[in-house]
């Protein structure tokens, strides 16, 4: 029983109703919940408040025992681990973060509803760019591959703020001492300026202030623009690799294995499984689409996987 509560709260396999009908359920609790959330900030709905509050708790309260059965049927997602490492394993990932976070009652935290509709939506297949490549793998595979220039890039941004806060209070603080009141009262002001156009609460009111603004304006559209041409010319690179490889790898020739509930290969990661069986899968269909996974792409039951002979 426990193995399939497991199974059914998973996304949803094609030939498994029972799972697709819990994903459209879930789907439409979290809609729910966010049109409550939207609909009490309306003064109009001030009336219904006492109604939608008891929506919203029982939303939350199905959202509860949804985390409680991911907690206690951990052990099957992570089957390499231990049943106390493999609870801890989804308590602190993405998933594990966001739903705790759904269901602790602070209103600085209901925004993290929506991060939820990122594992459900796959059902409905938003995020599939084509029949061969899966647009999260190429996403996390691009940030990964420019990790370093990005941080490089949050770095230059960072330093930039700064020292345009210090410059800022230094020709700003006689003129307005009430807004510019010390050296970290620009930041706010630097960082509107920086990533955007400037919020305009704070603004330069003397001439060298406004000639510093002006070069700080130029410096903020390039420290926007590098991390932006980094991440596209990635995405280039990442789809033109990709393509290759996939008409490289289809001339050699392939072989695949369909994964039924008794293979060894369930649970595991895709890595895990090339390294211990010295296998290279260069594809996996999963629900008749046609993916590129990645090293830590969790194979499930009924996914068909095709490896270079």
């Amino acid at each position: 029983m426990k193995k399939r509560i497991f199974d059914i709260i998973q996304i949803g396999e094609k030939d498994d109703s029972a799972s697709r009908i819990f994903d459209l359920f879930i789907v439409c609790v979290i809609l729910v919940h966010i049109a409550v959330l939207f609909i009490a900030t309306f003064d109009g709905a001030a009336e219904y408040r006492d109604v939608l509050h008891q929506v919203k708790m029982v939303t939350i309260a199905i959202f509860v025992v949804e985390y409680l059965l991911r907690i206690w049927t951990a052990e099957f997602l992570y089957p390499n681990k231990s049943k106390a490492r493999a609870v801890l394993r989804f308590i602190f990932s993405f998933d594990g973060i966001v739903d705790l976070c759904t269901i602790l009652q602070f209103s600085c935290l209901y925004g993290f509803i929506a991060f939820r509709l990122l594992r459900v939506v796959r059902i409905f297949r938003l995020f599939r760019i084509n029949e061969y490549y899966d647009s999260f793998n190429v996403i996390t595979a691009v940030l990964h591959e420019k990790k370093n220039q990005i941080i490089s890039c949050i770095f230059i941004i960072l330093v930039l703020m700064t020292a345009s806060s210090l410059c800022m209070y230094t020709a700003e603080h006689e003129a307005q001492p009430e807004v510019f009141t010390n050296a970290f009262s620009g930041i706010w002001w630097s960082i509107s300026t920086i990533l955007t156009v400037g919020y305009g609460d704070i603004y330069p009111v003397t001439v060298l202030g406004r000639l510093m603004a002006i070069a700080i304006s130029f410096l903020g559209v390039g420290a926007v623009a590098i991390p932006t041409g980094i991440i596209s010319a990635g995405f280039v690179e990442q789809y033109t690799h990709m393509q290759h490889e996939h008409v490289h790898r289809n001339a050699l020739g392939t072989v695949s294995i369909t994964v039924d509930s008794d293979s060894a290969f369930v649970g595991q990661s895709v890595k895990d499984v090339e390294d211990k069986y010295e296998m290279d899968i260069i594809a996996m269909v999963r629900n008749s689409a046609v993916i590129v996974p990645a090293d830590g792409s969790k194979i499930m039951v009924g996914d068909i996987l095709i490896y270079q002979v």
